[in-house]
C-alpha cells in the first residue's frame, strides 16, 4: 500500500483492509513541504494495523521542478497552471511512477502482487500520474520489469478510487469507520500546524465534505 496519509490513500488502506488484506505500508519521505502527512500516514497505518510501516527517506528537492519540493509559492487561489500546460506547479515531475515503482520492489521482495494507491482521476488536480492509462501501463511495466513477471506472475494494481468524487471518497470514509482528522491533505500548511484551507488540494478535500455533509475534522486557517 502506497500511503500518503492524505485522505485518498487512507480509505483505499481502509478499502485493502476489509477486503482482507495484509496491509504493507510504504510511505515516501520526500522532502516534501508538507511534511506534515507524515505523521498522518504514521497514524493511519497504526490505526489500520499495517504488519509494517516503512517510511522512505528520497530527497525529491535535490530535483526540485514542483511548489512541493523547490522554492515556488503554493498557489492560494486555484490549481496554478503553468503557462504552457494544464498541468499545476504542485505537481512533482514523474512522482507516482517512482513511488510505484518503489512499491512494486517492495512488493516484489515480500512476494505480494496486489499493490494498491489511492489515485483519484475525477475530483483532482490534473496530475497525468493520476489518470486511468498510467495506472493501466504500469501495471503491464510490472510484468517486464521484475524476475516474478518473467517467471510469469501478474501484479494487480489496485485504484479503487479512480472514478470516484472526493464527496463520494468522505462518504467512503465514514462508511469504513475512518476518522477524516487522521488524514491530512493540506500543501502549504502555517507553522502553527493548520491547514491554510486555500490551495488546491484543501479546496478539494472542503469542497467534498461539504458535498458529501460530512464534518472534516481538519482546522483550517482560511
Amino acid at each position: 500500500m502506497l500511503l500518503s496519509g492524505g485522505l485518498d490513500s487512507m480509505v483505499v488502506a481502509g478499502l485493502a483492509r476489509e477486503a482482507g488484506y495484509r496491509i504493507n505500508a510504504l510511505t515516501i519521505d520526500y522532502n516534501q513541504r508538507h511534511r506534515r502527512e507524515l505523521e498522518a500516514a504514521r497514524v493511519i497505518a497504526a490505526a489500520l494495523g499495517a504488519a509494517r510501516h516503512v517510511v522512505l527517506p528520497l530527497d525529491l528537492r535535490q530535483f526540485g521542478g514542483s511548489a512541493l519540493t523547490d522554492d515556488i509559492a503554493v498557489p492560494r487561489d486555484g490549481a496554478g497552471l503553468t503557462d504552457d500546460s494544464d498541468i499545476p506547479v504542485t505537481y512533482v515531475p514523474a512522482r507516482n511512477l517512482v513511488f510505484l515503482s518503489l512499491t512494486l520492489a517492495w512488493a516484489e521482495a515480500l512476494a505480494a502482487r496486489d499493490i494498491f494507491i489511492g489515485v483519484n482521476a475525477l475530483d483532482y488536480s490534473g496530475y497525468p500520474d493520476c489518470r486511468p492509462a498510467f495506472i493501466a501501463g504500469f501495471a503491464d511495466l510490472a510484468e517486464l520489469a521484475t524476475r516474478a513477471g518473467a517467471g510469469g506472475a501478474r501484479f494487480a494494481v489496485h485504484a479503487p478510487l479512480q472514478h470516484l468524487g472526493k464527496a463520494d471518497i468522505a462518504r467512503e470514509s465514514r462508511r469504513l469507520g475512518l476518522d477524516p482528522a487522521m488524514s491530512w491533505s493540506c500543501y502549504d500548511p502555517l507553522p502553527d500546524g493548520r491547514a491554510c484551507g486555500l490551495c488546491d488540494s484543501c479546496r478539494l478535500r472542503r469542497a467534498g465534505f461539504a458535498t458529501a455533509g460530512i464534518a472534516d475534522g481538519t482546522v483550517y486557517a482560511g
